[in-house]
């Protein structure tokens, strides 16, 4: 099917199922040039975003998520750690800045956010590291509105919560949380006026069609998220999805490329699965759109490459680290709501 671009780089929150599946299997160097055109048109392509991903409390999690490693249910030899101290994450925040990182999420391993002693130490963490000059993401769980208001009180940047997959394909993967529920999560984040990071994995054994589904989702939402994470499955043994293959490149090439011509404003993370990815299969992922990675030897649990190798691809690539806040003086917390999807 020809899709003509002045369609493309119009801000659409109706797309249906059926253009989204045009474009996902559009000929492969067709899809990434259109989105390549569309990423120059809304970003500058020559830069990429930098998070470092910190997990504050690691494992026993009662979620029963298919993927997660972080599961009590699942014997995945992860070692079960209280949560952090507040000077704990105020050192791997330097760390992190140091090593040329503009946003730091903190991710704990909660089925929902209580309000309690360990919610109060987390606003303490969100408040030291905002003053660092970082942004802040949190990935706590499910949230009420009342808790996401006051982490946006405390200077948090973004909050992530991610869809997954499709509504459908949800439903196989996790049994103790609805889709209604992650999505009343996002409503919450956004009535606190923080922007939302929200995106998907490629690889649970979803069809290509869930993958379409989950993007009409998140590009029909009033406010576009801030930011898409696409990540592709690690397999963990002892997880339900231990024996599932890994996800082909080009499968994350055509995902990455279709998010950034459905949602063009974006920033679209190229998440977990990198060690697994080439130098050349990452580039292709700049070049169908990405703009944001996340750097340090650990994804919460699993690999990821150590912030000088990825310094030398951006050296390589010819990319340079963008900085924190950039369009903004502040934290989004304190900014109008109707500024929030132009940053």
């Amino acid at each position: 099917m020809a899709i003509k671009l002045e369609s493309m780089t119009a801000i659409k929150h109706n797309w249906t199922v059926e253009e989204i599946l045009d474009i996902y299997n559009m000929p492969l160097l067709d899809l990434v040039y259109k989105a390549q055109t569309v990423h120059r048109e809304f970003n500058d392509a020559s830069e990429v975003q930098v998070s470092s991903l910190l997990s504050i409390k690691t494992g026993g999690c009662a979620e029963d998520c298919s993927y997660c490693p972080q599961a009590a249910r699942y014997n995945t030899g992860i070692e079960v750690h209280k949560l952090m101290t507040v000077n704990e994450v105020s050192e791997a925040a330097d760390k992190a800045k140091e090593g040329g990182a503009s946003r730091l999420c903190m991710g704990a391993a909660w089925r929902e956010v209580r309000d309690n002693r360990d919610f109060d130490r987390v606003l303490e963490m969100v408040k030291t590291v905002n003053e660092k000059g970082l942004e802040v993401c949190c990935t706590l769980g499910m949230l009420t509105e009342n808790q996401a208001q006051k982490l946006a009180d405390a200077g948090l940047y973004a909050y992530n919560h991610n869809l997954d997959t499709s509504e459908e394909s949800y439903k196989k993967i996790i049994t103790t949380r609805t889709y209604d529920d992650r999505l009343d999560t996002i409503k919450n984040v956004r009535k606190a006026k923080v922007s939302v990071c929200s995106g998907g994995i490629i690889g649970l054994g979803e069809t290509t069609e869930d993958r379409v589904k989950m993007l009409k989702t998140l590009s029909s939402m009033e406010v576009h998220p801030e930011s898409v994470p696409i990540n592709a499955l690690v397999p963990v043994a002892g997880t339900p999805l231990e024996d599932q293959p890994l996800v082909p490149i080009w499968d994350m090439v055509r995902m990455i490329a279709t998010t950034r011509i459905v949602i063009p404003k974006t920033v679209v993370r190229l998440s977990a699965g990198r060690t697994q990815m080439s130098l050349e299969g990452q580039a292709l992922c700049f070049m169908a759109g990405a703009n944001s990675i996340f750097a340090g030897d650990k994804l919460l649990t699993t690999p990821n490459p150590d912030f000088n190798t990825d310094m030398e691809m951006f050296k390589l690539f010819g990319l340079t680290p963008r900085k924190a806040f950039k369009g903004t003086t502040q934290p989004v917390s304190k900014i109008k709501a109707e500024t929030v999807e132009s940053i």
